[in-house]
């Protein structure tokens, strides 16, 4: 049988609000609930995708693409890990072949994938907060704790553990 809590563990920020105001939420389809719904129907494909139920993964897959065409998200199966946050609709795109670890957080308009010249994609460590319009591209490292400024161009390695990195193309604060 599902376990409730595994599909749920995305976007826990929504559960620091009393019941009320969740259902107030839920009433006027405000976006966060859009995006868990999102959310929702990405680890439902993911899930049905390791158990070789392809018809099912499929239709899961199939809901996600029309909701992320709503909102201008498109996440591949298989790339995020767990409790990702996204904080804000609008053009989130993660190529199929990135790596992201667990409790990242996006801000909206972001774009992590490969720069066309070679087909590897970004890797990133667990707890990375990606500040709006952030882009991640290219074969590059980013380690763990690390915070990337609003409109920050990554296009370059980052090792150390919480680093700042802002501007185009980003470089370390000191």
């Amino acid at each position: 049988m599902l376990n409730k809590k595994t599909f749920y563990t995305d976007n826990l920020f929504f559960y620091k609000y009393p019941k009320k105001r969740r259902f107030k939420l839920w009433l006027v389809r405000d976006h966060w609930i859009l995006i868990r719904k999102y959310l929702y129907f990405l680890r439902k494909c993911e899930f049905f995708d390791k158990r070789n139920n392809r018809l099912l993964s499929l239709w899961y897959e199939n809901r996600k693409n029309r909701l992320g065409n709503k909102l201008g998200f498109y996440i591949s199966p298989h790339t995020l890990g767990k409790n990702a946050t996204i904080w804000h609709h609008g053009s989130v795109i993660i190529s199929g072949d990135a790596n992201i670890g667990n409790n990242c957080i996006f801000h909206g308009n972001n774009c992590v994938g490969n720069n066309g010249k070679s087909a590897k994609a970004p890797l990133i460590h667990d707890n990375v907060d990606i500040g709006f319009g952030a882009v991640i591209i290219g074969n590059v490292e980013i380690a763990d704790n690390v915070k990337i400024g609003a409109g920050a161009v990554v296009t370059r390695s980052c090792y150390k553990k919480g680093a700042v990195l802002v501007g185009v193309p980003a470089k370390e604060l000191k």
